[in-house]
């Protein structure tokens, strides 16, 4: 058997998705900007997948801007926010535990002269409230909080972070990376007042470089991108059609049967969690999203026991998969203060809807018995 537990990494895509993305690419392959009909064909692709992905977001279609994937929209949200109101400020607040292409993005910014602020988590990843109001200042210009922790699934408490910066000061911008909360949890931008919001593809069963961005009419962002003027000045460069009808047709197929879907997926979950805890000095760090599951199994490296699985059919990640293959500790895992024997011992097993109650079983069986092993051989 094969059980592929990955999938917060990334999802296989829907068979309707690589059929309407071949189907582009060999017919219908004109360039969006090109007047002939080709080019009419071509637009009107990315017109109807901004109108799904909006429809899910219960936004106009005007306010979606096609990217290359999650890590380029938080790039434009945080780099074009922050260059279009420094004249403001140039304070950004953030969180501890956010995904590296926020991280990154703001130590870019950091040279840049911009001062962040990186606001502290609870052990359950929660985002201390108190502590991100005393931050706020007059010359705060961003807070940008991600919707659902990538490691070990925290959702953050979005409408309390909002309520909190309007008071405070409500000209500051409220980004979210939604990335691993799009296709998982209800995500409406305009009932938590989020001013921008980043989505992904290939988490919603998508091809890998789609991604969208969600801006609320009339705030103000500068491109990083320059060039011809696509997509209202704010992301120049040719669209890449193929992958924006894909994540639009992947989002239509998301948000079929949603709620059925969601709660299939939170049994897997629940039900291997509450399995594998049974066995000894097995531990869950898991947030409330759906779909995360974070386990720690001391006494055994994470990178071993994931390659363990990998032999038998199973496939897992060791954290975040845009940074698992550097050796450094995991900030999120250290930011909720697990101890330093889970620190190196923890996986992240995350479902999607081709996942079965029978795989998890298999899982279950399969770690029951590597576990016994692999801790008299570490222990050696």
């Amino acid at each position: 058997m094969e059980a592929y537990f990955d999938n917060a990494a990334t999802t296989r895509v829907y068979p309707e998705v690589k059929d309407i993305m071949i189907k582009i690419m060999e017919e219908d392959y004109g360039n969006p900007s090109s007047l002939h009909m080709k080019g009419v064909t071509a637009e009107k692709y990315i017109r109807e997948a901004s109108e799904i992905i909006a429809k899910t977001l219960k936004v106009e279609s005007s306010e979606i801007f096609f990217t290359s994937g999650g890590t380029e929209s938080n790039n434009l949200a945080l780099i074009g926010t922050a260059m279009a109101h420094k004249r403001k400020g140039m304070h950004i607040i953030s969180s501890s535990i956010e995904h590296a292409s926020v991280i990154s993005t703001l130590e870019f910014l950091k040279d840049q002269g911009f001062e962040v602020t990186f606001i502290g988590v609870d052990e359950k990843g929660i985002i201390n409230l108190s502590e991100l109001e005393a931050a706020i200042r007059k010359d705060t210009i961003i807070v940008s909080c991600m919707y659902v922790n990538n490691e070990i699934g925290a959702v953050q408490p979005l409408n309390e972070i909002s309520k909190i910066v309007r008071r405070k000061n409500p000209e500051i911008i409220i980004h979210t990376d939604a990335v691993q909360a799009y296709g998982k949890i209800p995500v409406f931008p305009k009932k938590t007042d989020i001013d921008i919001m980043s989505l992904s593809g290939h988490k919603i069963h998508g091809p890998k470089g789609s991604g969208a961005l969600y801006i609320k009419n009339k705030t103000l962002i500068k491109p990083i991108i320059y060039g011809g003027g696509q997509q209202k000045n704010i992301r120049s460069g040719t669209e890449n059609v193929p992958a924006i009808a894909g994540m639009g047709v992947a989002a239509k197929k998301t948000f079929e049967n949603f709620d059925e879907k969601i709660e299939n997926i939170r049994n897997i979950k629940d039900y291997f969690i509450k399995k594998v805890t049974e066995l000894p000095e097995v531990y869950d760090n898991s947030g409330e999203a759906p779909h995360i599951a974070s386990i720690s199994f001391t006494g055994v490296r994470s990178e071993v026991m994931l390659h363990a699985l990998e032999d038998k059919g199973i496939y897992v990640s060791s954290g975040s998969a845009c940074s698992s293959n550097k050796k450094t500790v995991s900030g999120v895992l250290t930011s909720i203060g697990l101890p330093e024997e889970r620190l190196e011992s923890t996986l992240r097993f995350s479902f999607g809807e081709d996942n079965t109650i029978e795989q998890a079983d298999y899982a279950f069986d399969v770690i029951s018995k590597l576990l016994p092993m692999l801790r008299r051989y570490v222990r050696k």
